[in-house]
């Protein structure tokens, strides 16, 4: 069951890209599968979270994305390898903050989560060759937008020395 959980909030988060609203819609969606007594299994529970996030994105009519990075404590130390870590992950964060929520939704459930394009299209109801474009240009979009974050962290470091 926490597996489940986790793999639960890992979507609700590729949705959101907001801890908090993620942690919302993956209550919400485990108590009304419950209420409901529903099957506990990852595709009802997906099916469930989507459900709610398209919801909320329609009575918002917009879809607003907050930045992830977390403030660091001034007095905290870290090494090298902690600063290469925390670096690798924001440019990460905003590599993935360029992508529609279509888009992170279906690199998650391919990627992470290893669904076919098959399963996606029957959990999204995007046709499968819709899936394959998404995921594709998904993909190619995170990897332009790492190879040019890099080529800025580079020639920042080379600034500096």
């Amino acid at each position: 069951m926490r597996e489940l959980l986790r793999r639960g909030y890992r979507y609700a988060f590729s949705l959101t890209h907001d801890k908090t609203r993620a942690e919302d819609l993956l209550q919400d969606a485990w108590v009304s599968t419950l209420k409901t007594g529903g099957v506990l299994r990852r595709a009802y529970l997906f099916s469930a979270i989507r459900s709610r996030f398209l919801d909320s994105c329609r009575r918002a009519q917009l879809v607003v994305f907050e930045s992830l990075d977390e403030k660091v404590d001034a007095g905290q130390q870290h090494t090298p390898a902690d600063e290469i870590v925390l670096a690798n992950l924001q440019m990460l964060e905003r590599s993935l903050s360029t992508l529609r929520p279509i888009e992170r939704e279906v690199l998650l459930l391919s990627d992470l989560e290893g669904y076919t394009a098959q399963e996606i299209s029957e959990l999204t109801g995007h046709p499968r060759g819709t899936v394959l474009s998404l995921i594709h240009r998904s993909r190619r979009r995170l990897k332009h937008y790492l190879c040019i974050l890099g080529e800025e962290v580079q020639n920042a470091e080379r600034a500096v020395e």
